[in-house]
């Protein structure tokens, strides 16, 4: 067994609970580890702190799977992670076929949070979409499909690792399907709402179903408004809006085939006529609505700005702007609601960007709730990293 010695200072962290060991926290490493081999992590005084996989010349070199002593990194653990993930799904009414709150598009499997550092799993109804974000769970790829497998019985397995992330721990990621049957749309239901999305057209696994929750609340907000869904995607928050009774919705993207599948899907729930697919760079859209007569709610999700800790006075920067763009686009007493997704944005970064920016458009962002990804996506308390989705919902007053 290969052996990982803690340097002094750097320790209570990982006794806390955290389940990354960070390359500036390791005094020696013993037994010749090479990538994606099982590692022992010791303290100072040679106390057993867990077992991981070693990822070496990453700067988290070790993702930790086991506290136990005694429980080593095989099929059997995995079975049990897996088996686990779906009981605590099922707490959640996870699947659910019930009328209008049928959901059959869920995370499964959330890394940390499910005891499987550097595995995602989302579930599409049949269809499994998984990324292999190590080296050592892509090494052990044929353990975690063969448990997916035979818990799920899925019609097919696609493998959505994202090329860079396989770059840089340095293996080749899988191409689409790797399991089961040919695979052309990830189909399912959100709260009684019908997606259709190509596999070649979806974000991340292939949806955000970390924002479940907050379309929820966006479709209780909606009723009467004008809606600005800037950085739609597929238009989930769109169509959330259209059917919570707005009076008009607007979807902004930049991805021509990404509101070609939203106008789609909006068909097939009937709210085509309610919902405007607008190709646009958002920014542009929220900065002409300042000037042309607002929404009465704005909803701004754009896309990952600080993807490390060194983007992040940067992408502040840009969050400003954005909230700034956002208040003058919404009306008086309006609703507007700002997203990151940046695990280097905290929400009390956010919500000084989004006071910085109400400031410079002239009106105050008074904060009335503040969301975070869904259960479905847990986190352990000791893990500050994994509470990576924050969003604010706010009324915008004139000063």
């Amino acid at each position: 067994m290969r052996t990982l010695r803690l340097k002094p200072g750097h320790v209570q962290p990982v006794w806390a609970g955290h389940p990354w060991v960070f390359a500036q926290a390791i005094e020696w490493i013993e037994g010749g580890a090479t990538a994606g081999d099982e590692v022992t992590v010791l303290d100072p005084k040679g106390n057993f702190l867990g077992r991981g996989l070693y990822s070496p010349g990453s700067a988290i070199p070790v993702r930790l799977l086991t506290r136990d002593a005694s429980t080593h990194i095989d099929a059997a653990l995995f079975r049990a992670r897996v088996d686990r993930a779906v009981s605590r799904r099922a707490e959640l009414h996870l699947p659910t076929q019930e009328g209008a709150l049928a959901t059959t598009g869920y995370r499964l499997i959330h890394a940390e949070g499910d005891g499987m550092p550097g595995l995602i799993v989302d579930c599409f109804e049949d269809v499994l979409a998984v990324q292999l974000l190590t080296f050592g769970m892509k090494a052990r790829e044929a353990w975690i499909f063969e448990a997916l497998t035979d818990r799920l019985r899925p019609r097919a397995i696609v493998d959505r690792t994202p090329p860079n992330v396989a770059k840089a721990e340095h293996f080749t990621p899988g191409a689409g399907v790797v399991r089961g049957d040919d695979v052309k749309a990830l189909a399912f239901k959100e709260r009684g709402l019908s997606y259709s999305i190509p596999v070649d057209v979806g974000q991340k696994t292939g949806f955000y179903f970390d924002q479940r929750p907050l379309r929820a609340r966006v479709e209780s907000l909606a009723h009467g408004k004008r809606v600005l869904d800037a950085y739609s995607f597929v238009g989930s928050f769109a169509m959330a809006a259209a059917r919570g009774g707005a009076s008009e919705v607007v979807a902004v993207d930049e991805s021509a085939i990404a509101l070609e599948v939203g106008a789609e899907c909006a068909r097939a729930n009937g709210l085509a006529e309610k919902i405007q697919f607008v190709r646009q760079d958002a920014r542009k859209t929220l900065i002409e609505a300042g000037t042309k007569g607002g929404f009465g709610l704005v909803v701004v999700d754009p896309p990952r700005l600080a993807p490390t800790r060194g983007s992040r006075d940067n992408a502040l920067m840009a969050y400003s702007k954005l909230a700034e763009a956002a208040c003058r686009a919404t009306l008086p007493e309006g609703i507007v609601v700002i997203c990151s997704c940046s695990a280097a944005v905290d929400l009390a970064a956010l919500t000084r960007a989004l006071a910085t920016g109400a400031r410079r458009a002239n009106v105050d962002a008074i904060l009335l709730e503040r969301w975070f990804q869904g259960a479905d996506h847990p986190v352990p308390a000791s893990f500050g990293e994994g509470l990576y989705l924050k969003s604010l919902v706010a009324r915008v007053i004139p000063r």
